[in-house]
């Protein structure tokens, strides 16, 4: 959604900005499809940290992005947190499971 966004912020920059902000733009559109598929990776989750802050930062080119780029960057940490979190969850109710096969084996 958020490569989807940048791309509708690069209609205005085509109208209204040069061609360097205008690929500065496209670079960063593709880096985030294309980050989608490397977070099976360590450095898929550091590359999206800098791809939020590049985002944010477009705002000096088009300003709409400062807040479209906080927004994703707000739902980019939560995602993080709940992920984290549903994941502890997880891996307690699997040790709770383990134990009471255990205990059923005894």
């Amino acid at each position: 959604m958020e490569a989807i966004t940048l791309g509708f912020a690069l209609l205005l920059v085509r109208l209204e900005n040069d061609r360097n902000d205008l690929i500065i733009g496209i670079v960063i559109m593709v880096l985030l499809l294309l980050n989608s598929g490397l977070l099976r990776k360590p450095y898929g989750w550091w590359l999206g940290w800098i791809l939020q802050v590049a985002t944010i930062l477009y705002g000096l080119i088009i300003p709409s992005m400062f807040f479209m780029g906080a927004i994703f960057a707000l739902l980019w940490i939560s995602a993080i947190y709940f992920g984290r979190k549903g994941e502890a969850i997880r891996a307690s109710l699997i040790a709770e499971q383990e134990a009471d096969q255990a205990k059923g084996k005894e």
